[in-house]
């Protein structure tokens, strides 16, 4: 099998790369070859089979052509921009999240135009394309409007993801992402950014600052549930999909206050403490706007799955990312 990750330097894409290469195959099909693009090269990996490393932006015509010349059989698009960035630059969020998607389809298209073709894909589309006001839950059946230019992008990609699989071009599922939490590293330009760096710094013993009030609430899953979304999208029988091939998966419904008293339970007051308070009416307005809750009961039926506490998630970055040790 040849996978094709697209955004493979990012986070979600090096995880997702060491956790294929951890099992060494998908669906029960060995891997013998990954392909892994982005704007910036992506690391080098460990494989005893076939590795190319590109770098590549399909956001430009002809880049996704020359990915999919190798008729690779599993994609992962992973690639976008995130929702502070697309946001304040209008012309860079179309031509990355909504560009991108559509060449990639096309690409994929054209080259089963010169021989039968049809590689399953997996794409990564967000929470962000529902919009207020919301129910209390949010079925599977809740309409699309959303009130950001990254969430119209991302709901169209979903749009197209159907109309390609329906006419049998593509053989997709799109995968709703709860806003991953925590997330390693440095900052980032996503305006949801603050529910990872009020949880991330406090545990190294490094202050964070809080922009919204601790009664806001959101949907949450770890980078590591992220992972296993991706890759059961990877193996799950597309036929139970019907023409909806985008899916709402769960997540845990938490506040702001909820989220550092679960840190307060794990890390203590000191880690607490650390936490100050500065709104931002920036991210207040745009905070208003987020879903906070889903019924993910189609995603459930299908088998995926997430954490049932933050705590649990808490306990996850001090394991996959600070070796087991809390404190700077």
């Amino acid at each position: 099998m040849h996978i094709l990750i697209i955004g493979a330097a990012g986070m979600i894409g090096r995880k997702l790369t060491s956790a294929l290469l951890k099992s060494g195959q998908v669906g029960g099909k060995a891997i013998s070859k990954f392909t892994l693009t982005d704007v910036v090269e992506p690391a080098k990996i460990d494989f005893n089979g076939d590795v190319a490393t590109v770098v590549s932006d399909v956001s430009l015509p002809g880049e996704a052509t020359k990915l999919i010349a190798a008729r690779p059989d599993l994609i992962f698009h992973l690639a976008a921009i995130v929702s502070g960035e697309a946001e304040a630059d209008f012309d860079k969020g179309y031509r990355i999240n909504m560009d991108g998607m559509r060449f990639l389809l096309e690409a994929i298209r054209q080259e089963g135009v010169k021989a039968p073709y049809l590689p399953r894909l997996v794409f990564t589309s967000s929470i962000a394309v529902f919009g207020a006001p919301f129910p209390e839950a949010i079925g599977d059946e809740f309409f699309n409007t959303p009130l950001t230019s990254y969430g119209t992008q991302k709901a169209i990609c979903e749009l197209l993801l159907n109309d390609y699989s329906r006419k049998g071009f593509v053989d997709g599922v799109g995968i709703r992402l709860p806003t991953i939490t925590i997330r390693p590293g440095k900052p980032n330009a996503a305006a949801s950014g603050f529910f990872s760096n009020i949880l991330r710094e406090p545990l190294v013993g490094q202050e964070a600052v809080l922009p919204v009030s601790k009664d806001v609430r959101h949907w949450f899953a770890s980078p590591r549930a992220a992972i296993g979304f991706l890759t059961h999208a990877a193996e799950l029988d597309t036929s139970k999909l019907g023409w909806r091939r985008t899916l709402s998966v769960p997540g845990l419904s938490t506040t702001v206050g909820e989220e550092i008293e679960a840190l307060r339970r794990v890390a203590g007051d000191k880690a607490v403490n650390l936490i100050k308070d500065v709104p931002d009416q920036k991210i207040i307005s745009m905070v208003a706007g987020w879903p906070r809750n889903f019924d993910a009961k189609r995603a459930i039926g299908l088998g995926f799955k997430a954490e049932q506490s933050f705590d649990e998630i808490i306990r996850i970055h001090i394991e996959d990312e600070l070796g087991g040790k809390i404190g700077g």
